[in-house]
């Protein structure tokens, strides 16, 4: 008989409105009073189980920019830049503000099992987006 044993990685409930309604101005004011100045705006979304936070920056470009060769002005090159989003963590909901966490990783080019910060599994939104945002650094 196999033995059920608990993934964080796994699972979670959809998360109810007055939830997302309420993670997201945790996580917006959050960023505001910590990061102002660091993106342009973020992006909260939810879909299932699940929120996605991403940022977006403005980009620094150097005046010479671009190479003879490439195969965009400089503007479409920032535009390019500027919708394009910064990744940041991706959020599991299993109820009654338990949270699971998982990093984006660049390296992989996929959202990561993480651990909080406290060296727990499940967390706050705020903790989890705080250690997210070494991207915005």
């Amino acid at each position: 008989m196999k033995k059920w044993v608990f993934n964080p990685d796994a699972g979670g409930i959809k998360i109810p409105d007055p939830v997302k309604h309420d993670v997201e101005k945790r996580i917006t004011s959050i960023a505001e009073k910590n990061f102002k100045g660091k993106y342009t705006h973020l992006d909260i979304r939810f879909k299932g189980q699940f929120c996605y936070i991403d940022a977006y920056q403005e980009p620094e470009v150097s005046n010479d920019w671009p190479p003879e060769d490439w195969h965009e002005t400089k503007e479409e090159y920032i535009e390019r830049l500027r919708n394009t989003p910064l990744h940041l963590c991706r959020l599991r909901y299993f109820g009654d503000n338990r949270w699971g966490f998982a990093f984006y990783t660049y390296s992989n080019a996929k959202y990561e099992l993480s651990i909080y910060p406290n060296g727990e599994f499940f967390g706050k939104p705020e903790d989890a987006f705080l250690a997210s945002a070494m991207y915005l650094q």
